[in-house]
């Protein structure tokens, strides 16, 4: 990676690295040759963010119930919106990865765009401690906190009580397809309700749970929930 390249990613993620190595792991994807790749960075940062925004909304919400607190959590921890974070701090075109990898659009994958934001977390863990960790876990996640957090339930689960609550059939959701390497799956799922408007709806993710729960909120959107 060009010393500029680096230094434009820097100033976006708001921290000079003391060792920019641990940038250029956390921007690896494992498609590259050889042993570097930024798997063990992200699962570090996986664990990071996750005390991150505990804490938080430890803090935010006080007097919340455990199991409310326990669903905004998981909003904010999965992969959907460390996709969303990457996308806002720009990390796509500083990825680093194989040719065919990026001819066929790895930069924008959701898979790839989630793994790297992790790993970056992790590796500016590493490299400037829990607070720096932490301001750009801030930055980023502070419009999905207002936002995601609030939704109290979340798709698959929502729709389901709304088929029960009209006395329909309770949502099927199968498996269309499956595409991609295997280190970065694609999911499409498809969900239906028997009697309900709109028709079946379909849902991309980077693992089947993630696909259902969009499928969930694109078929929750077409009947208007």
């Amino acid at each position: 990676m060009a010393d500029r390249h680096l230094e434009d990613l820097q100033a976006a993620l708001g921290h000079q690295f003391a060792r920019p190595e641990l940038l250029i792991e956390a921007l690896s994807h494992p498609s590259i040759e050889g042993d570097l790749d930024y798997n063990g960075l992200e699962f570090l940062g996986d664990r990071v963010l996750g005390l991150v925004i505990a804490s938080d909304l430890r803090q935010k919400f006080p007097h919340a119930p455990a199991g409310d607190l326990a669903l905004r959590f998981n909003a904010l921890v999965r992969k959907e919106a460390c996709v969303l974070a990457a996308q806002a701090a720009g990390l796509g075109p500083h990825v680093i990865m194989s040719p065919g990898e990026a001819q066929a659009g790895g930069a924008e994958k959701p898979g790839i765009l989630g793994d790297a934001c992790e790993a970056v977390i992790g590796a500016l863990y590493l490299d400037g401690g829990m607070d720096v960790a932490s301001t750009f876990i801030h930055k980023f996640w502070e419009t999905l906190v207002e936002e995601q957090a609030l939704v109290e339930k979340d798709s698959k689960s929502a729709l389901q009580e709304w088929a029960h609550a009209r006395a329909l059939n309770p949502p099927t959701y199968t498996q269309v397809s499956r595409s991609g390497a295997d280190h970065d799956p694609t999911f499409t799922v498809q969900v239906e309700i028997a009697e309900a408007e709109g028709g079946p709806q379909t849902g991309q993710g980077s693992s089947r749970r993630a696909a259902e729960q969009r499928a969930a909120a694109t078929m929750l959107k077409a009947i208007g929930q």
